[in-house]
């Protein structure tokens, strides 16, 4: 689903050290804080935003989920960042990543890590798979609780490492996207 890291840019001086790693059950309050994200982008952005998304895991209604809202900006073309990096960065953001097809936005070291902002292209693979992914999630009770066992036991062992829990959801994550394309073209599912 994401691009290997050896690929990507990591920005200098955007490293943020040892933030609180956890997985809190689901909040109702994370849609509220999705959409005061997403009007402060869209104020920012104008139509250089095709679309502003909430995905991740606090997307899902009762999925647990680290308590850091995940933001999908979709624009034209991100290999051009012209008519969106500054005016992004302009939110009080600041980038961290430069990979193929997705740039990742996060807070200043100094502030809390309560929002994570990925930019990518309109129509492309990024934007599919994490639209899929967790419509997919919504529509299937078992499968999130089954996620959410998984990373209560991940973060349990990986509570230090917030890469190594990443990489550990891997193959989960691609799994499920896989029953995720079935469920798609069954369902006529789109983007």
């Amino acid at each position: 689903m994401h691009a290997r890291r050896d690929q990507a840019e990591v920005l200098p001086g955007s490293a943020r050290g040892a933030d609180p790693h956890e997985v809190a059950s689901y909040d109702p309050d994370w849609p509220a804080r999705f959409q005061a994200w997403r009007d402060r982008l869209a104020a920012a952005l104008g139509p250089a935003a095709v679309r502003i998304d909430h995905v991740g895991s606090t997307s899902v209604p009762g999925l647990a989920a680290k308590p850091i809202i995940d933001v999908q900006v979709s624009v034209p073309d991100v290999d051009d960042e012209r008519p969106y990096l500054c005016r992004a960065e302009s939110t009080g953001l600041v980038l961290q990543l430069r990979e193929r097809g997705h740039r990742f936005l996060l807070p200043p070291a100094a502030e809390p890590r309560d929002v994570h902002v990925h930019i990518c292209g309109s129509g492309g693979a990024w934007e599919h798979d994490h639209l899929l992914l967790r419509d997919y999630l919504r529509a299937h009770p078992l499968v999130c609780e089954n996620y959410a066992a998984l990373k209560k036991e991940l973060i349990a062992r990986w509570h230090h490492d917030r890469k190594a829990y990443g990489d550990s959801k891997t193959d989960f994550v691609l799994d499920t996207l896989a029953d995720a394309a079935e469920w798609a073209m069954a369902t006529g599912w789109r983007a």
